[in-house]
């Protein structure tokens, strides 16, 4: 134990690098880019790749210095396969706008794996990319694909007991279904329509071709992509990282036989900002950014599966610490999730709605912010999300399973049930409902349908026949969102932060972050199995994706009996 508490504290005590004139910042893009990666000195301690993950916190505060830093001559990303929600990258994309704007340099390349559609949107920024000779080059369109479970829960015996409202509250049919509904189709279909007009735009503006054109070529076979890639001027040269380099090297005007100076992006973090000739707000004013993410669940005890996610008693520290902050002018709530518990979301928006009465809260919503997660951002002032944003999802769903066949014929047990009155064992999951038990359990569910109408009509201005003409479970992008009324303005999280000052009424601030960092305790002795098991999957590739939505089918099917949920129709990956 001593041991390990040495080892912390050398390793959290680094000293800030001295960076030295013309180094070039390095990083490297793959796999997810979350909003923000928290603070755990066991994680840091025992995942080797838990120091150089990538969040859009670090990379905003990274480029920001990079681009004051007049030590910094150019920056270098190598990337390959990126696996971020296209919200998340359009923000990653701004930022190296942003960096552009300094007039230094920017460079992308690639490796052995190859760069897909997601990395290539990132590299059209730069002023050259370069790829080796032999390698991948993914750019051939976007793929959606739906999961169903149907067939499994038949042959396991296994039925599942659905009620819902909402043409488009297509959460259940995984376990229903064989195939996607129209409607799923349809709302699927505009997600994948927007990532692509988002991808074409950004390669046309690269390579001056015009969008049709651009669309063209995502429908050429994919045959010698890496020649096809540097005829159409998508790809600049290819390059091994030596070369690469070597080709750094003279743009900067380093002398051949001296070498590159470089700083990788998490020791370039050590660097403060003001080291880097930042400004720093000479003011006690701060605007509190509360992130939140995951499923959206009741508070129970922890099991290896469910420390993640937001929880009522969770989230209400947080916004109340927040809200009890004279320092703290307005409060942004960040939402990366795609609902839950409908219960549990009504709390959420309760505790928000309270933050709102003491000073301005806007909600932001991330990569996705549905059905729950955005039932809590009616409780905010005001309301924003990105382009590419998934949200709406007005809708709710009950979802239960009867185990007879599983239990009585497959397994050999049976049961008998005595009761003191009619309905005493109306959630009995070893039987099939009697048509009074589903009718009851459908007005349970019609009645939190109007609920969330209502939420959503007061804080919309609409009336609740207007709200139920955009709701019914449909899915919306960030874009067709505002264009229906249901979020107040396209904007990123940044853009969140600056309208809560507006709001605020002030020019000058600091950001505080909640959760606050766990202290060596907390991280040492809480969830130890939720950590054990994210140390050992870190390093299985598209292992995250995997264990994502094993966990939330998990998280479903451990609920309290009866939980009437808000949650997103399927997981969309657009990739």
């Amino acid at each position: 134990m001593l041991i390990l508490f040495a080892t912390l504290i050398s390793g959290s005590s680094e000293p800030e690098p001295y960076i030295r004139s013309n180094t070039v910042l390095t990083m490297d893009i793959s796999g997810n880019i979350p909003t923000r990666i928290s603070d755990d000195p066991l994680e840091e301690l025992m995942n080797p790749n838990f120091k150089n993950r990538m969040s859009l916190q670090n990379l905003k505060s990274n480029l920001d210095k990079a681009a004051a830093d007049e030590n910094i001559g150019a920056v270098w990303v190598k990337t390959n396969q990126v696996l971020a929600s296209w919200a998340n990258l359009e923000t990653a994309y701004r930022y190296f706008e942003e960096y552009k704007e300094s007039g230094k340099p920017l460079y992308f390349s690639t490796d052995d794996i190859g760069m897909n559609e997601k990395a290539y949107y990132l590299a059209t920024l730069a002023d050259s990319v370069f790829s080796p000779p032999v390698t991948n080059f993914e750019f051939d369109g976007f793929v959606a694909q739906f999961s169903f479970y149907s067939k499994m829960l038949d042959k396991i015996g296994i039925e599942p007991e659905i009620f819902r409202v909402g043409k488009y509250k297509s959460a259940v049919e995984p376990y229903i279904n064989e195939s996607a509904s129209p409607e799923s189709v349809e709302q699927t279909r505009e997600i994948l329509n927007s990532a692509t007009d988002t991808f074409i735009e950004a390669v046309a503006k690269r390579t001056g071709k015009s969008d049709d054109e651009i669309d063209e070529l995502l429908n050429t076979p994919p045959v010698e992509r890496l020649e096809f890639a540097v005829e159409n001027d998508l790809i600049d040269a290819f390059a091994f990282d030596d070369e690469v380099e070597a080709i750094i090297k003279q743009r900067l005007e380093i002398d051949e036989e001296d070498d590159l100076n470089t700083v990788g992006f998490s020791r370039y973090a050590r660097v403060t900002a003001k080291s880097a000739g930042l400004d720093i707000p000479d003011t006690s004013d701060k605007i509190a950014v509360v992130y939140s993410s995951g499923m959206i669940l009741p508070d129970l005890s922890d099991s290896p599966f469910g420390s993640a996610g937001i929880t009522p008693k969770k989230f209400k520290k947080q916004i109340e610490s927040a809200a009890e902050d004279d320092d703290v002018k307005a409060i942004v709530v960040h939402i990366d999730s795609p609902g839950g518990s409908a219960t549990s979301s009504d709390l959420l928006w309760h505790y928000i709605k309270q933050a709102s009465e003491k000073k301005p809260v806007i909600a932001s919503m991330g990569s996705v912010a549905a059905s729950g997660g955005y039932y809590m951002a009616m409780g905010a002032d005001r309301v924003l999300a990105g382009e590419n944003t998934i949200t709406g999802s007005i809708g709710i769903f009950n979802l239960l399973f009867s185990a007879e066949e599983l239990i009585s014929d497959k397994v050999g047990i049976e049961y008998e049930t005595l009761t003191t009155h009619e309905y005493a064992d109306l959630l009995n999951l070893t039987r099939p409902f009697t048509p009074a038990e589903r009718r009851i359990i459908q007005q349970n569910v019609e009645s939190g349908y109007e609920t969330f109408l209502g939420r959503v009509a007061d804080a919309r201005d609409m009336s609740r026949d207007e709200t139920h003409e955009v709701a019914q479970g449909r899915v919306y992008t960030g874009v067709a969102a505002r264009e229906a009324g249901l979020i107040d303005e396209v904007g990123d999280l940044d853009r969140a932060i600056e309208v809560a000052a507006e709001m605020a009424e002030i020019e000058e601030y600091n950001i505080d972050t909640y959760p606050k960092a766990q202290d060596l305790f907390e991280s040492l002795f809480g969830s130890a199995n939720a950590k054990m098991k994210s140390m050992m999957t870190s390093w299985i590739p598209g292992s995250e994706n995997l264990m994502e939505e094993t966990q939330n089918i998990r998280q479903l099917m451990e609920q309290p009996k009866g939980q009437n949920w808000m949650l997103l129709p399927v997981q969309i990956d657009v990739n």
